[in-house]
């Protein structure tokens, strides 16, 4: 066990004090309005009760004010005195601490400084925080804090409180605006027995009741479909996905994505409704279309420029980088041009390894306003309807802004012919060395057989979402809870 510091053992010694006088932890608190609500009531309002955290006290002899917080929002409290007797007076000075819960009852008026406060009637306490608030976040050991201890960095941070605040008011925007559009939520597996809907690498899990190796959900988009072959004109998840591969500032294993699917869209009416959501979403959670990003201002309000993938992969590749099918061929094209090194393409296993790391280092890089990224090599996207013009390229899209892409979305490969074929070039592709391949799914190419409409789907992180929105500069500013390796015990 720890050693107590020398405030801890002082709280504690309070904690018994205040056992002598109440329950330092009660059942409940019936609150009139919360802290936020409070504010707009009119100077004179009686019997207002309203609780929080201590986060600041200034304690004088006979008047002190208090600051308490709740998640959304501060509010001031004014202790005198001749209010509270002399005996619960001293209760307050001597024995609450910053940190601590407490209730109070009282009457709203305005502060000679213009500050609407809450004159301190009775109060109750509500409970004791055994540990002190640190006094601010600074330097890599507060960085720790921030995400392995997120209850702190939300007492004392009001920016991670705004973050995580819009989180959960993005949540409730997504289900009203698709509800109101005709989308239908369901769930599906998280542990699952083929890899599928994404190239990524599984995790795996072994399902003892059944003896049965199993994988962890990479995403949800063969089931959400098997559901439209169902009859669901429009479904939509809100999906936990784990993908075993490396983390960074917009990378984690764990994450959260929204996929939905469309019967009877192509990948056009997808980018006109994902627009029109996006704007929607901002107006909502920050009042405009225009955000701030890493010192850049974004703006999604006006019209998105397009890009065509294939054609501006041409103009780097050469126009027949689409009939080249062996990885070693392209690797050499790369080099002759000029783009990279054998050495830079070592981990590339398969042709859609390399043109999405040429992709990714060449056209991404450079792209900052949001844009529509269209017209794929069909080799990327195992899942994805082919153009009818070109089987060599797929009718999908992605939205990037700053380098980031924000959204992936396509017109469905429904012909289970063609989607058997991708299977077994995934499985090729495995075979290659490339271990973030699906594999073949025969329940879904049941579920075709059986009948598929015309669909669109698409499919977007929230987390990475949520750094745009907020400017966070890393994922896990945006994630209440990530992973972190044990700090090791000396």
């Amino acid at each position: 066990m720890r050693e107590l510091t020398e405030q801890e053992i002082v709280r504690r010694e309070k904690l018994d004090e205040i056992s002598k006088v109440c329950n330092p932890y009660p059942a409940k608190f019936e609150r009139t309005h919360t802290l936020k609500e409070v504010k707009l009531l009119e100077d004179g309002t009686k019997d207002v009760k309203i609780a929080g955290r201590v986060v600041f006290a200034r304690k004088m002899g006979k008047l002190s004010f208090v600051r308490i917080r709740d998640l959304e929002g501060s509010f001031q409290l004014e202790f005198k005195i001749d209010l509270l007797g002399e005996e619960k007076y001293s209760f307050f000075k001597k024995l609450i601490d910053g940190g601590d819960f407490i209730g109070a009852t009282g009457e709203i008026f305005t502060t000679q400084t213009g500050e609407k406060t809450l004159r301190v009637e009775d109060f109750e306490f509500l409970g004791k925080a055994l540990r002190p608030l640190p006094e601010k976040f600074h330097g890599l050991s507060d960085t720790e804090i921030k995400y392995r201890q997120r209850y702190v960095d939300l007492i004392m941070n009001e920016d991670s409180r705004e973050i995580f605040l819009g989180r959960s008011k993005f949540y409730s925007f997504l289900r009203k605006y698709l509800g109101e559009h005709g989308f239908l939520e369901v769930e599906t597996p998280i542990v699952q027995t083929s890899v599928s809907g994404a190239s990524a690498k599984p995790f795996f899990t072994h399902h003892n009741a059944l003896d049965l190796d199993c994988n962890l959900r990479i995403a949800p988009e063969c089931y959400l479909k098997e559901c439209i072959a169902g009859g669901f004109d429009r479904v939509f998840e809100l999906a936990k996905c784990f993908r075993n591969e490396g983390m960074d500032s917009e990378h984690l294993q764990e994450f959260t994505q929204v996929e939905w699917y469309a019967s009877y869209w192509n990948f056009e009416d997808n980018i006109k409704f994902y627009q029109d959501f996006i704007r929607s979403l901002l107006m909502e959670l920050k009042g405009t279309t225009k955000i701030s990003y890493q010192g850049e201002e974004l703006d999604f309000g006006t019209e998105w420029p397009r890009i065509n993938y294939v054609e501006e992969m041409k103009k780097i590749l050469g126009d027949d980088f689409l009939d080249i099918d062996n990885t070693f061929d392209l690797k050499q094209r790369v080099v002759d041009k000029g783009l990279f090194t054998l050495e830079e393409l070592e981990d590339y296993k398969s042709v859609s390894q390399v043109i999405d790391f040429v992709y990714k280092k060449t056209i991404r890089e450079g792209i900052i306003q949001p844009t529509i990224i269209y017209n794929y090599p069909a080799v990327l996207i195992p899942l994805a309807r082919r153009n009818d013009n070109d089987e060599r390229i797929i009718d999908v899209f992605q939205v990037l802004a700053r380098g980031t892409e924000l959204c992936k979305a396509y017109s469905e490969l429904v012909n289970p012919s063609q989607q058997r074929k991708t299977f077994e070039d995934q499985l090729k592709a495995k075979a290659e060395g490339d271990d973030e391949t699906m594999d073949l799914d025969e329940d879904y190419l049941l579920a075709m057989e059986q009948g598929m409409p015309p669909i669109s789907g698409l499919g977007f992180g929230i987390d990475r979402l949520m750094m745009l929105i907020y400017d966070a500069q890393n994922i896990r500013d945006v994630v209440l809870f990530p992973t972190m390796k044990p700090i090791e015990k000396k």
